[in-house]
């Protein structure tokens, strides 16, 4: 009898283990363009629903403030756009969004079958150079508690990764991380020739610290190049080319990153120099998505 007992444990157990779920997990992260502003009232109709992709988007706060990247699990929907926010244990959505949408529905029929789960963190105007922008994502930030955009990612890649059941069916699911997808560098092609000029190692830096938080060195990553929409007399990115090429060089010297550049082709919000529209978040996350997949091709 107990032999028997002790069989049917061990097939419980691996019965469980068998169920367990793998998610093909990609982190979201950069400033304004990757939180996103475009509207939800805008949204295609096959968007401005439910997907059945989880999300644990990171509360985002600016440097030494509370609750930075903080955030629970949930199902994708819109509304984690600009003005989103989590305290841990609820989502307060916004009437905004971003990539996330598109590039979810197109990831998953990327990969029919396969589960995909998406962590965001990104906080609009934060740049990566010290004393850039609203604020910054170096690893040197000192000042005060020295917390700053690069602690509150890491704190919500570290709070994602510590639940083991991400959708609640009651088996424990494996996040297994399969891209890193950054939208960011406006804020340090507006701010200084030096952060400009910085910019190249400054990425390189901090892609190696996200892909080591997400323990896979090798993890691809897809850059999102920046524009200026020429709106206005005033000048707000003086030194773009400078970090254009920046991100050129990045994805040119590491074989497992790739440029996406069709953000050229993006329009803006009217009387909003710096945000897309909503069409442009629409194809942004498709987009981001199209240039993965080339990549996967070359990145093994």
């Amino acid at each position: 009898m107990r032999s028997l007992r002790l069989s049917c444990l061990l097939l419980t157990c691996l019965t469980q283990i068998a169920a367990a779920d793998e998610f093909l997990t990609f982190y979201l992260g950069g400033q304004s363009n990757m939180d996103g502003y475009g509207y939800v009232s805008e949204l295609p109709e096959q968007l401005n629903t439910q997907q059945d992709v989880m999300i644990f988007h990171g509360n985002g706060v600016f440097a030494n403030q509370p609750g930075g990247g903080v955030g629970v699990w949930a199902k994708l929907r819109p509304g984690h756009g600009t003005g989103f926010s989590s305290d841990g244990a609820t989502n307060n959505y916004s009437n905004r969004f971003g990539a996330e949408l598109s590039f979810a529905t197109a990831i998953s029929k990327q990969f029919p079958g396969k589960k995909v789960a998406i962590i965001k963190y990104a906080v609009g105007g934060t740049g990566l150079h010290l004393k850039t922008g609203y604020g910054n994502w170096s690893p040197d930030f000192r000042e005060g508690a020295g917390k700053n955009q690069y602690d509150f990612a890491l704190n919500a890649i570290n709070n994602a990764y510590a639940v083991s059941d991400i959708d609640g069916d009651g088996t424990d699911d494996t996040l297994t991380p399969a891209g890193i997808i950054w939208m960011q560098g406006e804020a340090d092609a507006h701010t200084s020739e030096a952060s400009a000029n910085a910019y190249l190692a400054n990425l390189s830096r901090l892609m190696g610290l996200l892909r080591a938080a997400l323990r896979k060195d090798d993890v691809p990553v897809v850059l999102g190049k920046i524009t200026d929409s020429q709106m206005g007399e005033e000048d707000i990115m003086p030194f773009i080319k400078r970090v254009q090429l920046a991100q050129q060089m990045f994805v040119e010297q590491d074989v497992c990153a790739a440029y996406m550049t069709q953000s050229d082709n993006y329009g803006y919000h009217p009387k909003d120099a710096w945000h897309y529209n909503s069409a442009g978040y629409v194809s942004m996350g498709n987009d981001f998505a199209v240039v993965y997949e080339a990549l996967l091709k070359t990145c093994q």
